[in-house]
C-alpha cells in the first residue's frame, strides 16, 4: 500500500524524481536487461527500475565522473572495477542487508578485482571470440588470424566489435606479448596488424546479433552470449576461441556513492541473487552469471551450449583483462585512436 505523503516530503519528491521513493535507476550495457526481471521485481517490491544503457565501459566510466548523473546502479567489467574503487565512486556493501549474498558461487566471491565481495555483486560473465557463418568459411575458427589475416572468404565480410581493451590485447596476444603489455615491439607489431587488417573489414559496430542472424556479415570478433543468440537464430553461426589467447570478462552491480534510492538498490541486488532471478539476466543476454543453483532455471538452448560452457579444450586460452598501468593504457589508447582515423 502506498504511505500518505506530508506536504514536506510532497515538496521533496517533486523536486527530485530520482530520490523517488519506490524507483531506482540502473546504468547498464545496453541490450543486457531483461524486461521480464525488471517487471518481476517491480510487482514483488513495488519498486520502479529505470534502465539508462551504455555502450562501453569507458563511457560508463566519463559519466559517473562527471556527476551530476542520477544513477543508482552501475555494472562495471572486471578490469574497470578496481578504478571504481579507487576513484571512490562506489559504496562497500553492507551483507547484512543481503540475504543471498551466500548464493553467489564461491569462485566468484574472492576474485581479484573485488576480493569478497565488497563492492559488487555478479550479473554476467563470458569471453570475447570468433563468430563465424560457417557456411562462408570452413577453416579453423578458433584464431585471432579470422580478423588480423582475413580469410579470402571473409573480406569485406567480418565486423570487429569496437571495444579497445579487447582487441588491442587480442592481438598483442596473437604475437605472443603480455596482457597490458609495455613492450613497444610487441605493442608496434599490433598496432600494424591492426591498420593493416582494418581495410578487410566491413564494419566496428556493436550491432552484430541482428546482422549475423540475416547473413549481412559472416564474422565478427565478438562476445559469446550474443554468438549464441545469433546460432539461434542462424544455426550455420559458430563460436571460435582464439588458441594466442582470448578475453574472459565478469560484469558486476555496484551501488554508486552518490546513489539516491540506496535502500532500493540493497533490494535489488538482494534478488537478483535468487538463482531463479538470475536465470532470468542470463535466458535475456544468453550469459552465465556467477550464481549458484541457477543452472537448472536457465533456458533449456543455454544447457551445454558451447558459447556459454567453454570447451575444455579451450579454457586454458582464456585471461581475465586486468586494469593495466598508465603506461600501457596510454600505449593501448594510442594504438586505438591511430586505428579509429
Amino acid at each position: 500500500m502506498k504511505k500518505m505523503l506530508s506536504a514536506a516530503a510532497l515538496l521533496c519528491a517533486s523536486t527530485s524524481l530520482a530520490s523517488a521513493e519506490g524507483t531506482l535507476q540502473l546504468f547498464n550495457w545496453g541490450d543486457y536487461t531483461n524486461p521480464e526481471l525488471l517487471t518481476k521485481f517491480e510487482a514483488e517490491t513495488g519498486i520502479k527500475v529505470t534502465v539508462t544503457d551504455y555502450d562501453s565501459n569507458d563511457t560508463a566510466l566519463a559519466k559517473i565522473r562527471a556527476g551530476g548523473h542520477g544513477f543508482d546502479l552501475v555494472v562495471p567489467s572486471a578490469n574497470y572495477m578496481p578504478v571504481f574503487v579507487e576513484e571512490g565512486l562506489l559504496q562497500e556493501l553492507d551483507h547484512s542487508k543481503l540475504a543471498n549474498i551466500g548464493n553467489i558461487d564461491p569462485q566468484w566471491v574472492n576474485v581479484s578485482w573485488d576480493e569478497g565481495r565488497k563492492h559488487s555483486v555478479p550479473w554476467q560473465w563470458g569471453s570475447t571470440g570468433m563468430v563465424v557463418n560457417t557456411d562462408v568459411y570452413k577453416g579453423d575458427i578458433n584464431t585471432s588470424a579470422i580478423f588480423l589475416d582475413v580469410p579470402e572468404e571473409l573480406k569485406g565480410k567480418i565486423n570487429v566489435t569496437p571495444e579497445m581493451n579487447d582487441i588491442v590485447n587480442m592481438t598483442v596476444w596473437y604475437f605472443g606479448g603480455e596482457t597490458c603489455s609495455e613492450d613497444p615491439e610487441v605493442l608496434k607489431k599490433a598496432r600494424d596488424a591492426l591498420i593493416a587488417a582494418k581495410p578487410d573489414w566491413i564494419a566496428m559496430d556493436y550491432g552484430m546479433t541482428e546482422r549475423m542472424s540475416n547473413n549481412e556479415w559472416a564474422a565478427s570478433v565478438y562476445w559469446n552470449g550474443a554468438a549464441l543468440r545469433s546460432r539461434i537464430n542462424n544455426p550455420p553461426v559458430a563460436y571460435g576461441y582464439p588458441k594466442e589467447g582470448y578475453p574472459l570478462f565478469m560484469d558486476s552491480v555496484a551501488i554508486l556513492k552518490d546513489a539516491k534510492n540506496v535502500e532500493e538498490a540493497y533490494k535489488f541486488l538482494d534478488f537478483i541473487m535468487l538463482p531463479e532471478n538470475a536465470a532470468l539476466i542470463s535466458a535475456y543476454a544468453r550469459y552465465a552469471n556467477g550464481i549458484a543453483g541457477s543452472s537448472e532455471f536457465m533456458p533449456e538452448d543455454m544447457k551445454g551450449a558451447p558459447e556459454v560452457e567453454i570447451p575444455e579444450e579451450h579454457k586454458a586460452a582464456g585471461i581475465f583483462l586486468e586494469t593495466c598501468s598508465p603506461k600501457s593504457q596510454e600505449y593501448i589508447t594510442a594504438i586505438w585512436t591511430e586505428l579509429m582515423k
